[in-house]
């Protein structure tokens, strides 16, 4: 295929627009929601830049699953203080914003404990970004918006333009479900995104028709809970996963589709037998399981079990032999005794992982996790995460490994590390890095894998 795009391009803020430069902490769903942010506020004359020393407007999108999130963030809301107070004392003004998870979660306190601060809004409302600063801007005092709008926000959205899309580069997410109902006893996602809710068929194929007519060839869906989407198709009934991705896969441009994240109880067959039926579904499954105890799976509120978990993954090979399996574990959950952390390993030793997202447990306030009895100690925890982390890299390396000798299909998303370098992504999800020219970035040629490195493979064109 010739490329139909070139390597990212720069755009470079006019004398009289006003500039953005927005920090996403976290999520792909924050990245994502973070570009519709600037695509709301480009209307408003608000061009994107990469450093905040210059910026009219700062905004940190934070994310809440992580220990000490909010910490972290009110540690780079003091950096940015130091940069508004610089730029007031130039005559010049900076509005602050703190978006996201955190934002949600912390709502006044995050005003109280950092007066700089001028905007809180969270994830369900940033498509009154634009009206918001404009209060903002009349008030002295901060502006909490941190409601679920009974509006979809989505249909409140600006598309990007070309130029934007263009930027971002060959690959791109798209969000197409939000909130969970499954409420882990481990996890805000319930409390900081709300209930599931699913944008309609229409919407996300019109997006996806958008970013492929700008040069992206590749989308991933984004979700907390992506295959338990349920979105209202042409006929007024709602649609799966798997019938979403099949008017996606008849988009004129789009080469390859992925999704993250799954749980396994939403795994339907329907969705299973799309990895088999579907040239454009690439051949890559993130499947959290968390856990290969059921004792803690039932403390976790998961509602499945590792044998569950297991079967599903029989099924899916079973559709697509070659499928490249991605999970999420949490070690030291309350309770976790020697002998479900080996039941742990010993699913991960059954299963065989390309890659993994391994946590210690760390308490949520506000979800039921913090109120377990039986803590693990954090010498414990941190041991265990060891041990895990070095099984499923012997997992890692092995998988790339496998790879050496093979010719696959790759699609060149940017320029490599070296000069003369492009790289980009096999249909298993590993970076590949060869020696060609820029031009071909937005093409799927086919490479002969030569040698492994730690964290990605090298290659040589065939074509």
């Amino acid at each position: 295929m010739a490329a139909d795009v070139i390597e990212a391009a720069t755009v470079t803020p006019a004398p009289n627009s006003r500039r953005v430069y927005v920090k996403s902490f976290g999520c792909q769903m924050n990245v994502y929601d973070s570009n519709r942010m600037v695509d709301m506020l480009a209307p408003e004359g608000f061009v994107e830049v990469s450093q905040p020393d210059n910026a009219d407007l700062i905004i940190l999108n934070t994310c809440h699953i992580r220990e000490q999130a909010s910490e972290k963030i009110f540690s780079e809301l003091g950096k940015m203080r130091v940069i508004k107070d610089a730029r007031a004392k130039a005559g010049d003004h900076t509005s602050i914003a703190v978006a996201g998870c955190v934002a949600q979660a912390e709502g006044q306190e995050i005003l109280r404990r950092q007066s700089a601060v001028d905007l809180v809004i969270g994830p369900q409302a940033y498509h009154r970004l634009p009206d918001l600063l404009k209060q903002s801007a009349l008030k002295q005092r901060g502006i909490v918006d941190t409601e679920f709008p009974a509006e979809d926000k989505f249909h409140q959205l600006k598309d990007p333009s070309a130029e934007k899309v263009r930027a971002r580069g060959v690959t791109s997410f798209v969000t197409v479900q939000e909130g969970c109902d499954k409420f882990c006893s481990f996890c805000v996602v319930p409390y900081t995104r709300g209930a599931e809710s699913s944008r309609s068929v229409s919407q996300i194929v019109e997006e996806v028709r958008v970013l492929a007519a700008a040069g992206v060839r590749e989308v991933t869906l984004l979700g907390q809970n992506v295959n338990g989407y349920h979105g209202i198709g042409e006929d007024g009934q709602p649609r799966g996963l798997a019938d979403l991705f099949r008017d996606l896969a008849c988009v004129p441009g789009i080469k390859r589709l992925r999704y993250m994240t799954s749980h396994p109880n939403d795994m339907d067959q329907a969705l299973i037998e799309a990895h088999r039926d579907l040239p454009q579904l690439m051949p890559f499954l993130h499947l959290p399981v968390q856990s290969g105890s059921d004792r803690i799976l039932h403390l976790m509120n998961r509602k499945h079990s590792a044998s569950d978990y297991l079967d599903i993954i029989k099924r899916v090979r079973a559709a697509r032999p070659d499928i490249a399996l991605s999970s999420d574990f949490i070690v030291g959950f309350p309770g976790e005794t020697d002998d479900d952390f080996e039941a742990t390993l010993n699913l991960i030793q059954t299963v065989g992982f390309a890659s993994v997202f391994s946590f210690k447990y760390s308490a949520r306030p506000g979800t039921p996790g913090v109120n377990l009895p039986n803590a693990v100690s954090e010498t414990v925890s941190k041991a265990r995460l060891a041990k895990l982390q070095s099984l499923v890299e012997m997992q890692r390396q092995a998988f790339n490994a496998a790879a050496v000798g093979q010719t696959m299909d790759v699609l060149f998303e940017k320029r490599g590390r070296y000069p003369g370098q492009i790289g980009g992504k096999t249909p298993y999800l590993q970076a590949v890095h060869v020696e060609g020219p820029i031009s071909m970035i937005g093409s799927i040629l086919p490479v002969q894998i030569m040698s492994q490195e730690p964290n990605s493979l090298v290659g040589r064109l065939l074509a």
